[in-house]
């Protein structure tokens, strides 16, 4: 059945073509299996929570009749607005309006939370932009950027908030704007489409915009809110679909509500941050962590763009879910909100996700994926501009900025056939990662570090799940031992100056590009000889390898403008005099590389990487493969164009294709 909705509409219908709803969660209370629900062009001011799950084969499906014709926001229109002094001005709104959840009560705060200044979870727009929040009349009078904002000219437009009985009184500074003869509005509502209960899956939201939600925080051992999200359940794709201007998070794949275990540090003050994030996981599979019932979620094509934590976010429920075709952009940019839970992708426990052919650029990350990133498969994304603008300073609790982020995890993680052109590439304080046929600007960070804490005068590892092979079920718990990381047919180009202006402590160990920061691994050879020795295995000296460093595979990379080569690899080219020059440059809409790297190869050529030769990583000992447990031949490239038998280095199969658009 075919319900229709139009805000236009006269009155409130029946969902029937000639007496159509007014608002779509009146479709959504009565939706079943097969339905759709198809929505006219318009604004609608209401929160979706859809009631009734479709099925694998018979999906529910809500539809935007035009492609991003109905605005789905969490946002009204405020007027009336009194000048004060100056360019500031208030406007008061009755409490009546927020039910039970006022945003300008509610602070953004919790576990992982690091920012000094405690913010709220609503915002006033301008012209559909978030303006920033002050801490006091003053601040918001003075009209003064904060020089941490990467957008300086946007920061200078402030809001402050107090109550004053039964009223919202909110103060604005719009510098030289009228707000009565602007857009203005507030953030009313925490999410914009996202079930109440749990366990509503199967559904399908196409083509909608959706923006403007008052989210609330959203670290991994509490309930993940988003502007829309899952909520978790199973097999929803999201697709075709613009979201914008989350408080917090725009899309959650995220952790259902657990009152024993939600924000467990900030309101109990007792286990550590890693123990309860280890409670998480196990309580987890108590309340139905499975592969059949959780996960499966299809993000793709969506545009997500300037929310303040994170675009996508998600802890468990994101397993086994594919992020594709989005362009993910200016994400944590205020800096307003810091904490440990920041970038443009931030998932925990990404089981056999994939991250493919996704443009993110302009966020305080690119894509973090922290635990248990098993099975995870980053390929086939441009991300470049990671990284704050010059001349802006670290905000206090703020994270450092990377392109890929790959924490306490034991893999195998992949990521091959990217164009990473942030400083920072790759951060991988973990084991098991694959790091195949990617063009990188940018350095390694955080290699043999930023795992272990120093406690009391000893070492506190940090000890992280491991899991049956595609499955949830945990197999196991370690620390990370670091290496286990094979770097194959890569091309690294020392872009950034060694000694950068910008220099600070957030990275100045992280400028110098290539593979030199593994020599502290040892070969597979050299690991495995000391036990190997005589006839029975020697268990004692085992122990002494497994508790150093695990060996690592380097071979058949590509290095220039004097990026570093790994001491012990035996077949790679270094060009010394080359000036190799890699731009991104954008016309029309279309990015794509100036470049004169290709010239420079001449005939170096190297072998096709498999599964095989990958192997498998050594906790969860799963094979570098498909999600499906297929091997992998690496004969693809970043367009999906196939390699020939002289395979080259990097993520193109050829000259000629670093010349096409790569978005």
């Amino acid at each position: 059945m075919i319900y229709y909705v139009n805000i236009q509409a006269g009155r409130d219908g029946n969902g029937s073509r000639e007496m159509p709803f007014r608002h779509i969660n009146d479709a959504a209370k009565i939706a079943r299996p097969g339905d759709t629900v198809s929505v006219a062009p318009g604004i609608y001011r209401e929160y979706v929570n859809p009631v009734y799950a479709g099925e694998e084969d018979n999906r529910i499906t809500y539809v935007s009749e035009e492609p991003l014709g109905a605005v789905i926001t969490g946002a009204e229109v405020l007027t009336g607005w009194k000048k004060v002094r100056g360019s500031t001005w208030t406007a008061r709104v009755n409490n009546g309006i927020f039910a039970s959840y006022n945003p300008y009560i509610r602070t953004v705060r919790g576990d992982w939370y690091f920012a000094p200044t405690i913010r709220h979870t609503g915002s006033v727009y301008l012209n559909d932009r978030a303006m920033y929040e002050t801490a006091s009349l003053e601040e918001c009078e003075a009209g003064r950027p904060d020089p941490c904002a990467w957008n300086q000219e946007e920061a200078k437009y402030l809001w402050y908030t107090e109550q004053d009985g039964d009223e919202t009184v909110l103060y604005a500074n719009f510098q030289d704007k009228d707000p009565n003869a602007e857009k203005v509005e507030i953030a009313v509502r925490r999410n914009v489409f996202m079930p109440e209960q749990t366990g509503i899956g199967y559904i399908t939201v196409r083509g909608f915009v959706l923006t403007k939600a008052a989210t609330t925080w959203a670290p991994p051992a509490a309930y993940q809110d988003g502007l829309i999200g899952p909520h978790w359940s199973r097999g929803w794709i999201i697709e075709d679909c613009e979201v914008s201007n989350s408080r917090c998070c725009g899309i959650s794949l995220g952790k259902y509500l657990d009152p024993e275990n939600d924000m467990y540090f900030y309101h109990r003050r007792v286990k550590s941050p890693t123990q309860m994030e280890r409670d998480a996981v196990c309580r987890g599979q108590y309340h139905g962590w499975l592969k059949e019932k959780v996960g499966g979620h299809i993000i793709r094509r969506c545009e997500v763009h300037h929310c303040e934590q994170t675009g996508i976010v998600g802890r468990m429920g994101c397993v086994f879910s594919t992020i594709e075709d989005c362009h993910i952009h200016h994400i944590c940019n205020s800096q307003q909100l810091g904490g440990a839970e920041t970038a443009g992708i931030k998932l925990h426990a990404a089981i056999d996700v994939t991250i493919r052919r996704n443009h993110i650029h302009d966020c305080i990350m690119g894509v973090w994926l922290d635990w248990e990133a098993q099975g995870a498969r980053i390929t086939q994304n441009l991300m470049h501009d990671n990284w704050p603008p010059e001349g802006r300073e670290h905000a206090q609790g703020a994270m450092f900025s990377t392109d890929v982020f790959i924490e306490v995890g034991h893999g195998p993680t992949l990521i091959d056939n990217n164009v990473l052109m942030s400083p920072v590439s790759v951060t991988i304080p973990s084991e098991g990662i694959a790091c195949v046929h990617n063009l990188m600007l940018g350095s390694f960070s955080l290699i043999n570090s930023g795992v272990d804490s120093i406690v009391n005068g000893q070492r506190e590892p940090r000890y992280t799940p491991y899991h049956i092979r595609h499955r949830t079920e945990v197999a196991g718990f370690m620390t990370i031992l670091h290496g286990d990381d094979r770097i194959y047919n890569n091309i690294f180009v020392q872009k950034g100056p060694v000694n950068h202006p910008e220099r600070t402590a957030a990275n100045a160990d992280y400028e110098v590009v290539g593979t030199a920061p593994f020599d502290i691994f040892p070969t597979f050879e050299e690991w495995q000889a000391p036990f190997l020795e005589g006839d029975e295995p020697n268990m004692g000296a085992l122990g002494t390898a497994h508790f150093g460093h695990l060996p690592v595979w380097v071979d058949g990379n590509a290095y220039f403008n004097g990026a570093t080569v790994y001491a012990k690899e035996k077949h790679f080219l270094k060009d010394e005099k080359a000036k190799v020059k890699v731009e991104l440059v954008e016309k029309g809409g279309k990015y794509s590389l100036k470049t004169n790297l290709y010239s420079h190869l001449k005939k170096f050529a190297d072998g096709i990487i498999t599964t095989e030769i990958l192997g498998k990583a050594f906790e969860p000992e799963e094979y570098f493969e498909n999600t499906d447990g297929t091997p992998i031949i690496f004969n693809r490239d970043y367009f999906g164009g196939e390699r020939g038998l002289d395979t080259i280095p990097g993520p193109f199969a050829s000259a000629e294709d670093s010349e096409k658009p790569l978005w």
